[in-house]
């Protein structure tokens, strides 16, 4: 069963069967996902070797079918207590030049999914670049992901949104970005057409779960709503101060996910605080440095190479490796790093 045939087995259970979605897994492959309704609890998985045509059952059929593993469905139970596994990091140097990415796999919800870190760091962190074609609404519902860090840049066009607890559906537009802190509820609502957004979360690979008894928007809004020990963060692009970054020359935009995590995660957009700007040669002692080149040019020395990036190309940096970032005016990059606070050991 591929992903096409998958998406049409999930169609299928919902629409003709009327059966519900309650958790999909991975959202950026989808592999598995439970459904329940009408006293039945189902897991779809794809690892069937079952077409989607075999699918197309009635719930009785769908009962006597339970626990074949050639139709690729069983009974199935959707914890939401499930624990957040967090694999150790495994940390190597990733590049990712858009050039090099025909097409964009098909996800959750049929958006489009770019990914930036395959070898996902041992399995501690994933990175896309998400697209949406079609303008227009979204067929999400709320829902809620089992993550110790989750954070959505949008880099191309608007999207409408709308989260737990945190007021009326709003607009994200090009250079807004939001903190998605642990099982906070929230749906995406509405999308311009060639939306495109960075999703950067760890672990790489957690639970989707629907939520379907809330009804969003709530009726308050708790800006500083604890969830497991993170704040919701909406940063307004238009309205952001620019300060100094940690290398003279450059200077970024604070997006607030360092204080709403506790020091857990940094997000900052940098870009040269006058023509173009060379940062020393140095390494870092974090366990996640990524870089995504959202206008412009930027060139980095890794170690013995010169990697040229250009918008939409990304690189993660691991701990102990040399590294020298030049850019010019005209460049803004994204950088993403875990802790918020990254320490530098010069090699002058």
């Amino acid at each position: 069963m591929d992903i096409a045939d998958f998406e049409a087995g999930l169609a299928h259970f919902t629409d003709a069967l009327g059966l519900r979605i309650d958790r999909i897994s991975p959202a950026d492959d989808p592999r598995e996902a439970d459904l329940s309704g009408d006293g039945l609890n189902v897991r779809l998985r794809r690892n069937s070797t079952a077409p989607a045509s075999n699918l197309s059952l009635d719930v009785d059929a769908l009962r006597r079918m339970l626990e074949d593993p050639v139709a690729g469905v069983s009974v199935s139970s959707s914890p939401t207590d499930r624990a957040v596994v967090i694999p150790d990091v495994d940390q190597s140097l990733v590049v990712s030049w858009v050039a090099d990415s025909a097409d964009f796999a098909v996800g959750r919800a049929g958006m489009g999914y770019r990914d930036l870190i395959p070898n996902r760091q041992g399995g501690r962190f994933i990175a896309s670049h998400i697209r949406i074609d079609h303008g227009g609404d979204v067929p999400d519902y709320a829902h809620f992901h089992k993550i110790r860090f989750q954070m959505i840049y949008c880099y191309k066009g608007w999207v409408r949104v709308v989260y737990e607890d945190q007021g009326p559906p709003f607009v994200l537009h090009a250079g807004d970005c939001v903190l998605q802190p642990p099982e906070i509820r929230h749906r995406v609502l509405e999308n311009s057409a060639g939306l495109e957004v960075i999703e950067i979360g760890c672990p790489a690979e957690h639970d989707t779960f629907a939520d379907h008894d809330i009804v969003l928007p709530t009726n308050r809004h708790v800006a500083d709503r604890d969830f497991g020990g993170q704040r919701f963060v909406h940063h307004v692009a238009q309205d952001a101060t620019w300060v100094p970054w940690r290398s003279e020359g450059f200077e970024c935009r604070h997006i607030g996910i360092a204080e709403a995590t506790d020091g857990i995660a940094g997000v900052r957009v940098v870009r040269s605080s006058g023509h173009q700007a060379t940062a020393p040669l140095a390494s870092h002692t974090a366990e996640f440095v990524m870089f995504f080149v959202l206008a412009g040019y930027a060139s980095i020395d890794v170690g013995s190479d010169t990697l040229d990036l250009t918008a939409a190309d990304s690189i993660v940096i691991p701990a102990g490796i040399d590294h020298a970032i030049t850019i010019d005016a005209a460049t803004e990059l994204l950088e993403v790093t875990l802790p918020a606070d990254v320490i530098l050991s010069s090699s002058a």
